[in-house]
């Protein structure tokens, strides 16, 4: 049996605050297999990036994973010391492109000694061969090499974009996180952006877990996506089946409110109302508020992700046929 690179296993993670627990994260499970890129998608605010954090154990203080096991390799990296992680898991084997790009770059300093810094910080390389590898890197994202010693307000958004994803492959990761990698970015830039993730992932094997509220962004780079609501995932599918049979009413409302290029002109649908508060979500289907297809089991029964046809998981009542729906 083949393990999955990733298995993400019941994984909760809430913020402590002022005004309450925020439960951000809640029984989230999802598998990313070698050479496969997952989508998260949802709106903003739906815990996406949460997740990503929780992945790289890179929470701020006020939060805490109550829950869940995160196997890599078959290996809980929740157990594991700071010291030991640093070492051997965070940037060697799972790393990370941030949204806003412009922001996680340190403007005082050259692009070409950020990435070098972070190759010699993990690794124990003369700083020359850190220099060479930079060059490569850059190279291989598309940046002329002799612009290594140029500062980050001297680039274009999508160069400093690129310049992440440099930063991501420095210690040959297995798995990449990519937050909003196409945030603030114009239509043609986003597409670079796209392109050069999707060669990456070919040619060097990778892993990719993608975060975006942009579905056309998910359906160009993804294999599979995980469509979360609230701290939760409610559809769990095949890119294809998602933009072909979506069963979740939230998905189905997003796409909904996603216009096509193919195909006739329709009208776009939003979805009515506003995400929930996580310090107190609505009871059982935390999407039933806005809900068009919402009955009273929907409020009274926390609906099971359940598989629905092959490879096709859903948290709903109606999709999964619920004797009392």
């Amino acid at each position: 049996m083949i393990l999955p690179l990733l298995n993400v296993n019941d994984l909760s993670m809430h913020y402590q605050t002022m005004e309450g627990e925020v439960k951000a994260v809640d029984d989230v499970s999802f598998t990313v297999e070698k050479g496969e890129a997952v989508g998260l998608a949802g709106e903003s605010g739906c815990g996406k990036s949460s997740v990503a954090f929780s992945l790289l154990k890179l929470l701020p203080y006020n939060a805490t994973i109550v829950k869940g096991r995160i196997l890599l390799d078959d290996v809980d990296i929740l157990t594991m010391s700071e010291t030991e992680f640093r070492r051997n898991i965070r940037w060697k084997r799972i790393s990370m492109v941030p949204q806003a790009a412009m922001n996680a770059l340190n403007p005082v300093f050259r692009i070409g000694d950020q990435i070098t810094e972070a190759i010699m910080l993990h690794e124990d390389v003369p700083e020359e061969e850190a220099r060479d590898r930079t060059a490569k890197l850059l190279d291989m994202v598309g940046i002329d090499s002799s612009r290594a010693d140029r500062y980050p307000h001297e680039f274009s958004g999508g160069m400093k974009q690129r310049s992440m994803i440099a930063m991501a492959l420095a210690c040959n990761p297995e798995l990449i996180l990519a937050d909003e990698p196409t945030t603030a970015l114009d239509v043609v830039i986003q597409c670079q952006v796209i392109k050069v993730l999707k060669h990456l992932q070919k040619v060097l094997g990778l892993s990719m877990i993608l975060i975006s509220h942009d579905l056309s962004v998910v359906g160009e780079t993804c294999d599979k996506v995980a469509v979360m609501y609230a701290g939760k995932i409610c559809e769990y599918c095949s890119t294809g089946e998602l933009f072909g049979n979506p069963l979740h009413p939230y998905a189905e409302g997003l796409l909904s409110a996603f216009p096509r290029i193919k195909g006739g002109r329709s009208r776009l649908t939003s979805i009515p109302g506003n995400p929930p508060q996580l310090i107190d979500p609505p009871s059982a289907c935390r999407f039933h508020p806005r809900c068009g297809y919402a009955k009273p089991v929907c409020s009274e029964l926390d609906p099971n992700m359940e598989q629905t046809r092959s490879g096709h998981w859903t948290a709903c009542h109606k999709a999964n046929k619920h004797p009392k729906y």
